[in-house]
């Protein structure tokens, strides 16, 4: 594959110092040092696998790196996200990552984006980049990251993780299959948890990102052979890679057509998910609009006062046990959700079997407020309830267990 720039006129007598290691491989050599310090890439994210790709992009000499994150640096980020510390903690993610990637290498441009990513300004952010890096963890963004780099022939170094696994992969509709070749439909919501939901083991990400980091290399050198039309499949606890081959499809809604004729549409109502943390779509149970204007909610502050007022509140919390074990509100019903979406499916598929006794254990009459750690699951929980034939009144605790640490209880521990 050929290299995805030119390179610069030269380099100066520091630059050629401070990337002797590269300049002495002759995979890379002086023109190769031109061309990464001629490159531009933008990094999607500056969480978990954000970190490792700008440090390791910024030390290699990439010429222009530009940061797409609105988001703030908060103390649970600090397992993973390494580019980040104690002294950022509630610091704009993209300004601790530009002081961080300067210290590494004062000849880097770094470019700010403190925007979310949305259909409506992606092509203006991604145009004057050569790579697109995916470092983000939700389905909205992806495929809005993948149409996008379609529509305006780009590539899209690919990274995913959850829990102990990770994925890998370029997509690059101009050599190979995109990412809806591969995935064509998003999962229904709820199937697959988020990191939030599930966790990360810390140094995941780190394997994951400096995948990611060396594949840019790779595609701005052309040297190599770049995860196009392969998809990399990593197991931390089996230590294990698996690679397997991604053909493309002829009939890809989105690269089996003219990439002009390309349409960036709603990503948050085809997945059926939010994209971004602020978005008022998290209210919703399953994607529909009509449903988040259905439920009922209750705060932190209006449960607390009904609780001592006296009123016998029925709390059901929908965590995992093992969140039970860091917090959770006194006497509550504690079911996970994964129970419940099972018993609800055995109802609809006319089985009795043993999780149908779980449906047991959950009043059919009076009021249940609905817990979990932000508000997602328990929301998705309703719905679950509702169409196992529910009728009583289902009530989502909203901000869940931590907006009870953050207005009630701050001697609870937040996670």
């Amino acid at each position: 594959m050929q290299a995805l720039v030119d390179p610069v006129s030269d380099l100066t007598n520091e630059e050629i110092r401070r990337y002797s290691r590269h300049l002495i491989m002759p995979e890379v050599g002086i023109e190769g040092q031109k061309k990464l310090k001629a490159a531009s890439i933008l990094l999607i994210g500056t969480g978990g696998l954000g970190s490792p790709l700008a440090l390791y992009l910024a030390a290699a000499g990439i010429g222009r790196i530009g940061l797409v994150d609105y988001d703030v640096v908060d103390e649970t980020n600090l397992q993973r996200q390494v580019i980040h510390g104690e002294s950022s903690v509630g610091v704009l993610k993209i300004d601790s990552a530009e002081k961080r990637m300067k210290d590494i290498n004062p000849y880097l441009q770094v470019d700010k984006y403190n925007v979310p990513l949305t259909s409506e300004n992606a092509i203006e952010l991604f145009t004057p980049y050569d790579v697109i890096i995916d470092g983000t963890d939700n389905f909205p963004t992806r495929y809005l990251v993948n149409d996008a780099c379609v529509k305006l022939g780009k590539p899209n170094v690919y990274g995913s993780i959850f829990r102990f696994e990770g994925q890998l992969s370029v997509f690059y509709a101009k050599e190979g299959p995109c990412y809806r070749c591969m995935f064509p439909e998003p999962p229904p919501p709820g199937l697959v948890p988020s990191c939030a939901e599930g966790g990360v083991l810390g140094i995941l990400p780190g394997t994951i990102g400096t995948l990611q980091a060396t594949e840019a290399i790779k595609l701005i050198l052309g040297i190599g052979e770049p995860m196009i039309g392969k998809m990399l499949l990593y197991d931390a606890l089996e230590m294990s890679f698996t690679k397997l081959k991604v053909r493309k499809n002829p009939n890809c809604p989105v690269c089996g057509i003219p990439h002009e004729d390309v349409k960036l549409i709603d990503y948050e109502m085809f997945c059926g998910m939010p994209a971004h943390d602020r978005s008022e779509f998290k209210a919703s149970t399953n994607g529909n609009s009509e449903k988040k204007d259905t439920m009922d909610e209750i705060t932190v502050k209006e449960l607390k006062a009904r609780i001592d007022s006296g009123e016998k509140v029925t709390i059901l919390d929908v965590r995992d046990p093992h969140e039970w074990e860091i917090s959770a509100l006194e006497g509550s019903l504690r079911i996970p959700k994964g129970q419940i979406e099972a018993a609800k499916n055995d109802v609809l598929a006319g089985r009795k079997t043993r999780e149908m006794t779980v449906l047991a254990q959950i009043p059919t009459d009076g009021e249940i407020v609905v817990q979990c750690r932000s508000g997602v699951r328990s929301a998705k929980s309703i719905t679950f309830l509702q169409e196992a034939g529910y009728k009583n009144k289902l009530t989502n605790l909203k901000g869940g267990i931590l907006a009870w640490a953050d207005e009630i209880d701050p001697s609870m521990p937040k996670y």
